[in-house]
């Protein structure tokens, strides 16, 4: 595996370097680009201008965000393992009958 590096990436005007491995870099990339575009879209509300209250805001709605994908991947494993169930038990029921 690579050695991280340095990576600067820019979010709200202020630069971060942040160390990640070559094959990290991408991903890092593109997720400071997307954070970055967060952030503007709540400062631009106009609401918040503290940039520490804007990244709390951005984080609260990230969380809820990545909550919310989380039931849901949940409720359709519960669905899917249902429906398994309900596989199994049809084919048990029709080479019991054979």
């Amino acid at each position: 595996m690579a050695a991280p590096e340095p990576v600067t990436v820019r979010i709200l005007e202020r630069e971060y370097r942040v160390m990640c491995t070559p094959a990290e870099r991408r991903a890092l990339m593109e997720s400071a680009l997307f954070l970055d575009q967060q952030m503007r879209e709540i400062r631009d509300s106009g609401r918040i201008s503290s940039i520490d209250k804007i990244a709390v805001m951005c984080a609260l709605n990230l969380a809820e965000e990545v909550l919310s994908l989380r039931r849901e991947i949940e409720a359709r494993g519960e669905q899917i393992d249902r429906r398994i169930h309900d596989l199994a038990t049809q084919l048990d029921q029709l080479v019991g009958t054979e």
